[in-house]
């Protein structure tokens, strides 16, 4: 079976929770094994989890089953559920890293990674973006983002960054880096070149230039040089549009590129909030993540549902090997940068 690494995410949080009450399902157990990167007090108030040998990261490789890799060993106060505190801050981003190492070791298959909280590492005196920024910076390669849900597939041209920069970050090349990654990933999935919708930035896509010059002068010249590409690639498509018949979108293209993060995220988490699972497309090492924050007024309560992480976590083990491994290529097709050895 797979080994997944899973970076425990804010203790303060429902990540370790949700972790324990996916990990104790039967179909998780037979699907993978667990490498947990975290904090030991807090795991050990989980009885599955004392049960799991701690493991030095540097020892990793000469083990095959369930393990923990002991990152933190907060005080009680850094870790109480529902009150983030910055020590914890400090403590989700070291998990981040841990497993970052484990990956570039090849001592784990895949990646999945339990909620964090951008404005309390960011607390700590980190500068986080998100795990995506994070995972692309370490290894040096540009990434994708993609919900990865029962009815429909949408990835991001671009995501955490504010509106106002839309317009700079959005490029031909861009796009057409985008779409080739997009097509390259899963045409393993589908078993044939994948057919691409391409979302309008403004709204009608536009409106021919009425209501804005992007569609004219970017995002449709990329749609045509990515065709050239031998890419199936289709828009701009107005958002409103293409959306206001969710299961015709599953049935006419296999995923949606949008151009920013609500524009994709409100009809993925709308159509199916549990099951959607967020996927890393352009990693060496497959990551998946649930698509859901660390929640914590419910942390502690007993009431948050591990239904997203155990999706989160039987998607990583599949695209660990075989189709899923190649549907998840090491690098995309624009330049690689220097890797952070942060």
């Amino acid at each position: 079976m797979p080994r997944v690494g899973i970076s425990l995410g804010d203790v303060s949080g429902i990540g370790p929770e949700v972790t324990a009450l996916a990990l104790a399902k039967p179909a998780v157990r037979r699907a993978l094994v667990p490498v947990l990167f975290g904090d030991g007090p807090t795991l050990d108030g989980f009885p599955l989890f004392r049960r799991f040998p701690r493991v030095a990261l540097e020892d990793l490789g000469r083990t095959t089953g369930p393990a923990v890799v002991e990152v933190t060993r907060l005080a009680q106060k850094h870790r109480v559920p529902g009150k983030p505190s910055r020590e914890g801050g400090k403590a989700q981003y070291a998990y981040v890293r841990a497993a970052i190492d484990a990956m570039r070791a090849g001592t784990v298959d895949a990646l999945c990674t339990a909620p964090v909280s951008k404005e309390e590492i960011s607390r700590a005196g980190i500068p986080f973006m998100g795990h995506t920024e994070v995972l692309a910076d370490a290894f040096g390669v540009d990434v994708l983002m993609m919900m990865d849900g029962p009815r429909v597939r949408i990835a991001l041209a671009t995501n955490h960054v504010p509106i106002s920069a839309l317009p700079k970050l959005l490029t031909v090349e861009k796009l057409v880096a985008q779409l080739q990654l997009l097509s390259r990933s899963l045409q393993p999935v589908v078993g044939r070149k994948p057919r691409i919708a391409v979302l309008g930035l403004n709204p009608h896509a536009g409106e021919g230039g009425m209501l804005g010059r992007e569609e004219v002068e970017v995002i449709g010249p990329a749609i045509r040089a990515a065709r050239a590409k031998r890419v199936d690639a289709h828009g701009p498509i107005p958002a409103d549009g293409l959306f206001a018949r969710p299961d015709e979108v599953g049935a006419k293209y296999d995923v949606v590129l949008a151009m920013y993060h609500d524009q994709g995220l409100i009809p993925a988490k709308a159509l199916d909030f549990e099951r959607t699972v967020n996927v890393t497309l352009g990693l060496p090492v497959p990551r998946t993540s649930p698509d859901h924050g660390t929640a914590y007024a419910i942390a502690g309560t007993g009431t948050a549902s591990c239904v997203p992480m155990m999706e989160a976590l039987l998607k990583a083990a599949r695209l660990s090997g075989g189709a899923g491994r190649a549907a998840l290529p090491g690098a995309s097709p624009g330049p690689r940068r220097p890797p952070s050895g942060r």
